[in-house]
């Protein structure tokens, strides 16, 4: 808390339709639905993001940090979302009420602003507080006209300071739209729109990639201590990833960020590993295709599966693919190997 000016992503998740929805209904479930939303909500932006304090039917969070990891932020934007709309779906097939609170669930939506900026941290009342004009800025970007303007329903605001904090380039290479929104307090700001609800319709609608079942041939499992979150982050940031397998990890993706098609180059003195991202899911599962440096070796499939453990940790499996039948002998003989590197990285 140094009072002095800091560099910060700020992040406020605003539950649309909720003074409509608010008409007409019964106060008492109503009240009981938001409460339950805006938890799911507050989960589901931990632990990247820091909670400021609950604004209504809105949250306002943040993390302190001259930079953004790009692919991270998204995800967990994108994973607030998703959590959202899980929670929605849950909550009215779990309902047997007829009462227009109930009812009415659907018309319930989410949007998401993000800014990056200066703040300055001060405890007053005790409590801490931001103060500065990225605050007020990310607080006035909830009023625009993306709805109209763009037909999007939900939607995740990023301003141009956040999308340069985040390293991307080309957003548009990102599904990103520009849209620029007026305010009271900066002019004209540059933002880019990501459309949520077409990410929640790919997210339902793309095919699943994961070794399980009798696809097994060999599976290796450990239990983290962090959260899902934190240990994927461990398990799929090049920069991370360093940390626990000593392998530098150069990482390149069609558009920019990690994902599905994401090729990384694990590279281990002279040799490099050559991974290709087939499935990814943050934060369940992530399934990678590897070509080892060894002439004449099959490429191995394998499936990172997070569940939560105890204690608030994970449980962590790693999957191996049992190979093609032509494969199925170099498989044997170089399975030995795999396993004792993964049990060598995983017990540092």
């Amino acid at each position: 808390m140094t009072g002095a000016p800091e560099k910060a992503c700020l992040v406020i998740a605003d539950i649309s339709g909720y003074t409509g929805y608010l008409a007409g209904v019964e106060l008492d479930h109503a009240h009981d639905i938001l409460a339950d939303l805006v938890s799911t909500v507050v989960g589901s932006l931990r632990p990247m993001l820091r909670l400021a304090k609950l604004e209504g039917d809105a949250a306002f969070a943040y993390v302190v940090t001259p930079a953004v990891e790009g692919s991270t932020l998204q995800e967990t934007v994108e994973g607030t979302y998703f959590a959202f709309q899980r929670r929605l779906r849950d909550i009215a097939s779990a309902s047997r009420c007829e009462c227009n609170a109930c009812i009415r669930i659907p018309d319930l939506d989410l949007k998401v602003v993000v800014h990056h900026g200066d703040v300055i941290r001060q405890k007053i009342a005790g409590r801490e507080e931001l103060l500065g004009p990225a605050v007020i800025l990310v607080h006035r970007l909830l009023k625009n006209d993306v709805v109209e303007t763009l037909r999007v329903p939900a939607y995740a605001l990023y301003t141009a300071d956040c999308i340069a904090a985040m390293g991307i380039e080309d957003p548009t290479r990102q599904v990103f739209m520009e849209h620029r929104v007026a305010t009271d307090v900066a002019g004209e700001v540059t933002t880019w729109i990501r459309d949520l609800a077409a990410a929640w319709a790919d997210e339902q609608a793309s095919s699943r990639v994961i070794v399980e079942g009798r696809e097994v041939a060999w599976a290796y499992a450990f239990e983290s201590p962090a959260g899902r979150q934190v240990t994927w982050d461990y398990l799929t940031s090049p920069i991370r990833r360093p940390q626990w397998n000593s392998d530098a990890v150069v990482e390149s993706s069609p558009t920019g960020r990690r994902g599905a098609g994401t090729v990384n180059h694990c590279i281990h003195g002279k040799d490099a590993i050559v991974e290709e991202v087939l499935d990814y899911r943050p934060y369940d599962h992530v399934t990678v295709r590897s070509q080892l440096p060894a002439p004449g070796t099959p490429r191995l499939v394998h499936s990172w599966v997070l569940e939560d453990g105890p204690d608030g940790g994970t449980h962590v499996e790693m999957r191996f693919a049992r190979p093609k039948p032509r494969d199925r002998a170099a498989f044997d003989q170089l399975l030995p190997m795999v396993q004792g590197i993964v049990s060598h990285s995983h017990a540092e």
